[in-house]
């Protein structure tokens, strides 16, 4: 009977060996960061496309139909409800640190280093990418390090010296510093080895051509403005996320050998709930899955090989949903808060109320964020863990250490 365990045991032994030495390695890796998008925030907009197609529940978005999914703790090293730059640092470099810090240890001092660094020490190319300003705390996070996360001009300073292959979104925060008498980032960057490019058809004239090996695009036609325009107030012809990503995989994808991993932001998400703005919010959701589906369009010609990870930095808005008078109300909103005049709180409120959707907070909260995931490693996005687990998890994906 003994002799009999022995060698079943060793059959397992074997196999599992075998299931972890034949599994499938991660050479194409997306992690979309919805900026201050909760559970509730993924519920309300399935409901409202429901109740838009004339039904009860939930309509699918592109990510929530991912075969795995988990929940993520988010406290920072100074409170249990963490800012963007804290939790971003968490999840780019696996450690915790205070909030308004962005890429350094709680000791003020000690420097960082970021997921995307170490994947590029192992050959994959680079992205980053946000429909904020290049320079804001999530995309900051992933290239950046700093005691504070509004230390813009420093920040943007540090984007060039990363050596990264392609940043794409909104223009630089302060691009010429606090009182606009420093030299333009714009112009650092030009001078240190980046093309930079202005809008949709820049970028897409740039991809294709290969000499060029490193580019920041920014998708706004001027840079009067540091973020793309918000979904609810977009005019036509005007840029999304999801044209960024389209850029972004087709430059990456041309000038890969070993791989490249992609950080995408919707960080407008946030902008949205903060105002408590529930229109907003959803149209910025659906934004994001958009840009989502472009990546599994191509995880679909390259689904042994290709990891997508779709999580947030933290829950905006303490969002509740109610008994509701129709979802599709949201549509009776002309724009985000801040266009609709002096009366555009009382618009939104009045929305909000008959859509039977209330906030708790204007700021943000700790409640635990979803992870939804699919493709290569992504059985290790399941269950409950924190989001200093999220870079080591996407390094053992990749097959390398972390």
């Amino acid at each position: 009977m003994k002799k009999i365990l022995s060698t079943v045991l060793c059959i397992v032994v074997l196999f599992s060996a075998c299931s972890v030495q034949n599994s499938k390695k991660a050479k194409y890796i997306f992690l979309f960061v919805g900026d201050g998008m909760g559970i509730a925030h993924v519920t309300l907009t399935e409901a409202y496309l429901a109740d838009k197609a004339g039904e009860i529940g939930s309509e699918y978005l592109s990510f929530s139909k991912f075969p795995y999914t988990g929940f993520v703790t988010t406290y920072s090293a100074s409170h249990f409800t963490t800012c963007s730059s804290a939790s971003g640092t968490a999840f780019s470099t696996g450690y915790k640190t205070k909030n308004h810090m962005l890429g350094i240890a709680p000791d003020s001092i000690t420097k960082l280093k970021s997921v995307t660094y170490k994947l590029k020490e192992n050959g994959l190319k680079i992205g980053v990418s946000s429909n904020a300003g290049i320079n804001h705390a999530t995309p900051a996070s992933f290239y950046a390090s700093n005691i504070s996360r509004t230390a813009y001009y420093d920040i943007g300073l540090q984007l060039w010296q990363s050596g990264f292959d392609f940043f794409g979104g909104g223009s630089f925060i302060q691009d010429k510093g606090k009182t606009k008498d420093l030299q333009s980032l714009e112009e650092i960057t030009k001078n240190n080895g980046y093309t930079v490019t202005r809008g949709i058809k820049e970028i897409s004239d740039v991809s294709e051509n290969t000499s060029i090996d490193k580019v920041v695009a920014f998708f706004n036609e001027s840079d009067d403005v540091q973020n793309l325009s918000y979904a609810i107030n977009r005019k036509p012809g005007e840029a999304k996320l999801s044209d960024i990503i389209e850029a972004e995989i087709k430059f990456l994808k041309a000038r890969e050998n070993k791989g490249f991993f992609i950080m995408a932001e919707g960080g407008i998400i946030d902008w949205c709930a903060h105002d408590n703005d529930a229109a907003g919010v959803v149209k910025e959701v659906i934004d994001l899955s958009e840009a989502v589906q472009i990546a599994v369009d191509f995880y679909n010609k390259y689904p042994d090989e290709t990891l997508i990870l779709v999580t947030a930095d933290h829950e905006t808005g303490g969002l509740i949903l109610r008994n509701s008078n129709g979802y599709a109300s949201f549509d009776g909103q002309a724009g985000s808060v801040g266009t609709l005049g002096e009366n555009g709180k009382e618009i939104c409120d009045s929305i909000n109320k008959e859509a039977g959707v209330r906030f708790g907070t204007k700021g943000h909260t700790g409640i635990v964020v979803p992870m939804y995931a699919i493709g290569a490693g992504a059985e290790l996005f399941t269950g409950k863990f924190d989001n200093t687990d999220i870079p080591r998890k996407i390094m053992q994906a990749a097959g390398f250490e972390f």
